[in-house]
């Protein structure tokens, strides 16, 4: 199974009285996430799930690499690292699986994920980390993110 947690990309900052899960992302961020987006689609091509959180955020950055978007409250703001690799289906589910989410939940699910234990890891806005699980191991194919990636001449 090849699990890609990618972080959000860059989002408007919280304004008083408009929820959370409303922010939208910025300029940058849609830049971001069409970086990515392309890197991830010549290396996964059509065949991948996206999951996103509910988050319009999230979405937005789901929306760069897939329409076809699965909606999991298990990878939301308040979710845990154990929910979003059971939602994930990690380690044995089929794969790929993109999960679009947040912070720090995307970081601890990297560590659950790679060491069986939940440490504070960081993943930056827009970013991914790129885990596979073959039999008993668990390989880190990539971790990355949009500002390490050729930037394409519209963007």
């Amino acid at each position: 199974m090849d699990l890609i947690l990618w972080r959000h990309a860059d989002a408007e900052d919280a304004a008083p009285g408009k929820p959370d899960s409303a922010r939208k992302l910025t300029a940058k961020g849609e830049k971001q996430a069409k970086r990515m987006a392309a890197w991830l689609g010549e290396r996964l091509g059509k065949g991948a799930t996206v999951m996103a959180s509910p988050a319009e955020r999230a979405q937005q950055t789901a929306r760069a690499f897939s329409r076809e978007i699965v909606i999991c409250p298990e990878i939301g703001t308040a979710a845990d690292a154990p929910s979003l690799l059971r939602a994930a289906g990690w380690p044995d589910g089929g794969g790929p699986i993109v999960v679009v989410g947040h912070q720090p939940t995307l970081g601890q699910a990297a560590a659950l994920a790679v060491t069986g234990r939940t440490a504070d890891w960081s993943v930056r806005k827009g970013a991914i980390w790129w885990l596979e699980s073959r039999d008993e191991d668990v390989i880190v194919r990539a971790v990355l993110s949009p500002d390490m990636l050729q930037a394409d001449a519209t963007a």
